[in-house]
């Protein structure tokens, strides 16, 4: 059954979508949503419709931290630890216990017995071992890149069938929370030994999740099967065994419009990336809005300094004391997108409140550029040496409304006599120019994870390298590195003493604000909607679905 025209209230008003949908299997229509029962007990059976806003990309699991990427690999993969999303303590799941050495340098898990992948071979020490001998070292041969969230990795030894443990070069105090991430989930050795290249197929990942691939249409569809024998979900869970849901069903929705259009005349159950315009119609319609937090790095603008327009920092803080972010977060977000007060949310591990750093001064911008040689030329923009204080940006799709937040930051800029382009290309040309300070010396970046690592992750060379310093992901830079900068990473990352770790994280926080490398804009949650007879849905730590506890109730 497809659904060819779509209706969306807004105002009291039906407006045509015109928009082509397959049908929820469960068969429900746009029938009426029973009311909420906390009383009611779980149902088993039933297919999800879940809307997902962009195509997955790759599903070797260190590729999770891309949302529509995670947001399957939650439902096929099972990791060695879970981490409460309420605590955020590291609790037993596929390890059942484990040991860390004083110094942060060995981690020896027990592995619980009788899990296997879904191509019946054993989840167990050898499993585990290959693992994370590919994700901390890497394969250059099938082009596996090494995972973010490992380390200083040495090697694995297997014990014996039920245990392993792993070494560090250095300290790597938060290893056992990377063994709870998304970027962790453990797969087959047969997918292990694919390329990198063909892990975009998703019928290629082989997990040990509540669900298996049964099917996809790449780029467009996915449909997830229930794994009935199903038994080893994290300990602490109330909920064991199978899965409740028979299917999820995903499908790439790119219009915001059509994916509100589904959910509201019943034909799609849970949708990722609701815009906050939208949520006070959703809402009002009976619908539920879910936003968990991602526990990171704030969705900010940052600066390339190997581009000479904004080398000096006295430029870079002139652009920062012009953004007004209050303007922001209130013209364009909902109280589900706190205004950031650092570079990392509230809800993360060793947040410093700098806010004081942070504050929007327009006759302090001005006086700054001022002071570099920066003047006003006849046409209002910024001149100095011939020429012109233009700087350009890309969109970032997967970020909300992030044409819009960078066309009112372009607004505000244009008050002390700057010019932000704002452009869009198709995904493959923008990441490759994202990569050149020339061409992109202002970028949109974020990160979520629930442990001070991801500042490193952020911000390393070797890593996402936001920045842009030599040595890392781009060819294109001459000379930018910021040993000092690079030192405090290397430090939060190997400390082993929590309260001196958190202390570190303070640092890298002040250094990055004063030296005005980010802006930090708003602390992104991720934002979903979903129907009220859906039940039982959950999110991991930094807020990726998880639908092993969910359930459909009947509608009446």
């Amino acid at each position: 059954m497809f659904i060819t025209h779509l209706f969306r209230k807004r105002a009291g008003l039906a407006a045509l979508l015109g928009a082509t949908l397959l049908a929820g299997a469960n068969g429900w229509g746009a029938a009426q949503a029973a009311g909420p029962d906390d009383k009611q007990k779980p149902a088993r059976g039933g297919a999800l419709v879940y809307l997902e806003q962009q195509a997955h990309t790759n599903l070797y699991p260190p590729a999770g931290g891309f949302y529509p990427n995670g947001g399957i690999l939650n439902q096929i993969t099972d990791k060695l630890t879970y981490q409460n999303p309420n605590t955020l303590e590291i609790e037993p799941w596929i390890a059942e216990s484990w040991a860390v050495n004083a110094d942060a340098t060995e981690y020896t898990f027990k592995i619980r017995k009788g899990v296997t992948f879904s191509d019946g071979t054993p989840l167990d020490a050898a499993a585990v071992a290959k693992n994370y001998d590919t994700f901390g070292r890497g394969n250059k041969e099938l082009k596996l890149p090494i995972s973010e969230v490992i380390n200083n990795y040495d090697r694995s030894e297997i014990i014996d069938p039920q245990t392993v443990k792993f070494y560090f070069k250095k300290p790597s105090p938060g290893f056992l929370q990377g063994t709870s991430v998304i970027g962790s989930g453990l797969v087959s050795l047969k997918t292990l030994a694919l390329p990198y290249e063909a892990l975009g197929d998703a019928t290629k990942i082989i997990g040990s999740g509540p669900f298996v691939v049964a099917s996809e249409t790449l780029g467009r569809e996915l449909t997830l099967k229930v794994r009935p024998d199903y038994n080893w979900s994290p300990a602490k869970l109330e909920h064991q065994g199978r899965a409740y849901l028979d299917e999820i069903k995903y499908i790439v929705t790119p219009e915001d419009s059509v994916r509100i259009g589904a959910l509201l005349a019943g034909q799609a159950d849970v949708i990722r990336q609701i815009q906050a315009y939208d949520e006070k119609q959703v809402e009002d319609e009976g619908y539920l809005i879910y936003a968990p937090s991602t526990r990171g790095v704030n969705n900010s603008v940052v600066f390339r300094p190997d581009n000479p327009l904004v080398a000096d920092v006295r430029v870079r803080r002139a652009l920062l004391h012009a953004t007004n972010t209050d303007e922001i977060v209130s013209t364009l977000f909902s109280a589900n997108y706190p205004k950031a007060s650092s570079i990392i949310a509230k809800t993360a591990l060793g947040y410093v409140d700098l806010s004081a750093k942070l504050s929007y001064d327009i006759e302090k911008a001005r006086a700054l550029l001022d002071e570099t040689g920066w003047k006003f030329g006849a046409n209002g923009r910024r001149q100095k040496d011939g020429q012109t204080l233009e700087l350009s940006a890309y969109e970032s799709l997967p970020q909300p409304q992030n044409k819009e937040t960078l066309q009112l930051v372009a607004q505000q800029w244009e008050k002390i006599g700057v010019k932000l382009n704002v452009l869009t290309a198709d995904s493959g040309s923008a990441v490759m120019n994202n990569l050149d300070p020339a061409k992109a010396p202002v970028s949109p970046a974020m990160v979520g994870r629930a442990d001070p690592d991801v500042i490193k992750s952020q911000y390393y060379p070797t890593n996402r390298n936001v920045l842009l310093q030599k040595g890392g992901n781009s060819d294109k830079v001459q000379a930018f590195v910021d040993e000092k900068l690079n030192a405090l990473l290397d430090q939060l990352a190997s400390e082993p003493d929590r309260t001196k770790r958190l202390t570190v994280a303070g640092e890298v926080q002040n250094y990055v604000v004063d030296q005005a490398y980010a802006i930090p804009i708003f602390e992104e949650p991720q934002a979903f909607a979903a129907a009220p007879y859906v039940k039982g849905v959950s999110f991991e730590a930094v807020g990726r679905p998880s639908f092993y506890s969910t359930w459909l109730a009947p509608r009446r």
